[in-house]
């Protein structure tokens, strides 16, 4: 049902985009699989223009969300029921870097979207990029150049050329998922070093745990 769901909103989204940006001005991706240092990364919608590159995350949930950019998880709550899901400012944070990499482009010329496509209220206060409509409305803000027409068709190449010869699959990228956060080694969001630190406050206060060695601009941790 999940698998059904997020299928269901990413098409949604699609609709959505292919409806508020010119083909002209904006090229559009869909599911791509891109390899990294550390296992793969999957980006649901990418966006590329002389305005930057865009990711767009897609959740398709309903009910209230509640949640905080800090918080390692977020919260969904409907017809009293709670379930709890990966902050997705995370994933984002994740996918900025490998697709920098990959393309050889500035983060600062990358720019991530949340996008709740679910009958859904946003019950937090969240960065402005966390949206429950109006995507490319939010999208068409960005207004200076910040490519030159050379480097938007490379970056399109470049694209093209990964989808049309990659194997990866989204069992490979499934996978990727489950190896990269069982290691105790490698964080699993930016690829940095994870560290053994101790807790100074709170219930936990003097326990161990491991963290990213990228913090605070990564603020991965799991239990030792």
């Amino acid at each position: 049902m999940n698998i059904l769901r997020g299928w269901f909103g990413e098409k949604k989204a699609t609709f959505y985009l292919w409806l508020s940006l010119s083909n002209k001005s904006y090229r559009k991706f869909h599911n791509i699989i891109l390899p990294s240092r550390n296992g793969t990364t999957q980006i649901d919608h990418l966006i590329i223009s002389i305005y930057g590159l865009f990711i767009v995350e897609t959740k398709n949930k309903m009910g209230w969300i509640f949640g905080s950019e800090k918080q390692p998880s977020w919260t969904q709550s409907i017809y009293g029921w709670k379930y709890s899901f990966q902050n997705p400012l995370r994933q984002v944070f994740r996918q900025k870097k490998v697709l920098s990499e990959f393309l050889n482009v500035d983060e600062s010329n990358i720019h991530t979207v949340v996008y709740f496509v679910g009958d859904c209220k946003l019950m937090t206060e969240l960065p402005d990029n966390v949206i429950n409509s109006g995507v490319g409305r939010f999208i068409k803000r960005f207004r200076n150049q910040v490519l030159s027409s050379e480097e938007v068709n490379q970056a399109i190449k470049a694209i093209e050329k990964h989808l049309s010869e990659s194997p990866l699959s989204k069992r490979d990228h499934i996978r990727s998922l489950r190896n990269r956060y069982s290691s105790n080694t490698i964080c699993p969001i930016c690829g940095s070093s994870l560290i053994e630190r101790v807790a100074k406050k709170g219930p936990n206060t003097g326990s161990k745990f491991l963290g990213c060695e990228n913090y605070p601009k990564c603020r991965f941790t799991k239990n030792v």
